[in-house]
């Protein structure tokens, strides 16, 4: 009883399960607030792709023109490149396996890359560059081009940059030859890469990311060629998608779409230069980011040159021609000989001349009875014997007086001695005349 009446509850008994209480509450209202936010966001998004499509396929003709004209007017001279003093072609290609090595860890966007080979190839077309210079001048227009493509995050450095030269330049060297490169270039830098025009080509088909990675593989590839470089984006872009989808055995556009204007010769010489690609490259495509393309690439071409290797090794399948009796029509051609081999590895030529009738008759006879003596049915019969020349007909050429000999020689020892049959089945005594 003294418990009972001593007993007094605590005024902060039941405090936690009110608080825990009110925290799941204010919990499941945040949830919903964020979930009602993201619901709306991506209400928004929606929307605005709608509208983003709509204004596209109503702006999509103009834009196309402005880029075309923009691809005209930021072209670089191959020409002025040539009579260069210091910097060569062959020089090209290790500058570009650098430029794609650190746009590759820099994880740039890929139409930084074009870009900045196209500022570097328009610089390189206005103004004298030397030999020591040409690593700096590289990595200037991939500056520029990170600038103006890619998020604030993603540019690079000088200091990083120097330190992939190696410490070769100074800092204010970078800051220099970037403004040189603006002011060389009138501070034009807005130039419609190659990627540019692939996107516009692929907005009406169903996305293929390996036909995509294909066609940019290929663009790469051909950065490292002259021949290329004075070559419109959009050609470039058109003919880099068709031999893509030929590769990976994809259905072409219809004619209607700007994709199916391509040119041959280009797409030809495209694919002349995927044999021997950058070891750069050909790493950067391999990796499963890229579709590894490059693998599937290697395969496709060695597929081909074992079906030409077997082309060329396999004789040609002669097809025998029939000949067709003459009915009396007009304009036939003269009938041919069979191609049919004949059953006989080895016989005679036809004689100059026919024998006489008597003797060929006699050695028909004597034929005929050799094989009915063997079993073997006679094809002589029925054989009517060829006209003989006249007695008085005189030959002027003692060669056919040599072959006739040798003939009648032939056949008199092969009365006397007759072959025993092939393994065909025939004699291979002389069995008609001419």
């Amino acid at each position: 009883m003294d418990y009972h009446r001593n007993y007094r509850p605590c005024p902060t008994f039941f405090v936690e399960e009110e608080y825990g209480m009110e925290s799941r509450l204010r919990q499941e209202r945040q949830a919903k607030q964020e979930h009602e936010k993201q619901v709306a966001r991506e209400r928004q998004y929606v929307m605005a792709d709608e509208l983003s499509t709509l204004t596209c396929e109503q702006l999509r003709d103009d834009v196309l023109s402005h880029m075309l004209e923009m691809d005209n007017q930021t072209l670089p001279d191959v020409e002025s490149i040539d009579i260069q003093t210091e910097i060569q072609w062959f020089m090209r290609p290790y500058l570009l396996d650098f430029l794609i090595e650190a746009h590759t860890a820099f994880q740039l966007l890929p139409s930084t890359l074009f870009l900045a080979i196209n500022l570097l190839d328009r610089y390189c077309s206005k103004r004298v560059v030397y030999k020591r210079h040409y690593q700096l001048v590289g990595c200037a227009a991939l500056l520029i081009a990170a600038k103006y493509n890619d998020k604030k995050d993603r540019v690079p450095t000088i200091k990083e940059l120097k330190s992939m030269c190696c410490s070769l330049y100074d800092d204010d060297m970078f800051t220099q030859m970037e403004w040189h490169v603006l002011q060389t270039l009138g501070w034009s830098i807005g130039h419609p890469t190659v990627d540019a025009f692939l996107q516009h080509a692929v907005l009406d088909d169903a996305y293929d990311p390996e036909v995509e990675h294909m066609a940019l593989y290929i663009l790469e590839i051909a950065l490292f060629h002259r021949d290329f470089v004075a070559k419109l984006s959009s050609e470039l872009a058109r003919a880099a998608l068709a031999l893509s989808r030929c590769i990976l055995n994809r259905p072409q556009p219809r004619h209607t779409q700007w994709s199916s204007q391509y040119d041959s010769a280009t797409l030809v010489a495209l694919s002349q230069q995927l044999h021997q690609p950058s070891t750069v490259v050909a790493r950067k495509y391999a990796s499963p980011h890229y579709s590894r393309v490059s693998k599937v690439m290697e395969h496709f071409l060695t597929r081909q040159a074992s079906l030409a290797t077997y082309a060329r090794c396999t004789p040609p399948v002669e097809t025998p021609i029939e000949s067709k009796p003459y009915n009396g029509e007009i304009g036939l051609a003269t009938p041919q000989k069979s191609q049919q081999l004949t059953a006989i590895p080895h016989g005679y030529l036809t004689p100059p001349i026919t024998p006489d009738n008597e003797a060929l008759v006699h050695a028909h006879a004597q034929m005929a009875n050799h094989d009915m003596t063997r079993g073997m049915p006679s094809v002589h019969h029925g054989c009517s014997p060829s006209p003989a020349p006249s007695a008085e007909m005189q030959y002027m050429n003692s060669e056919a007086y040599q072959q006739e000999a040798m003939y009648m020689a032939q056949q008199a020892a092969l009365q006397q001695f007759p072959l025993a049959p092939t393994h065909m089945g025939m004699s291979q005594t002389y069995q008609g005349g001419m």
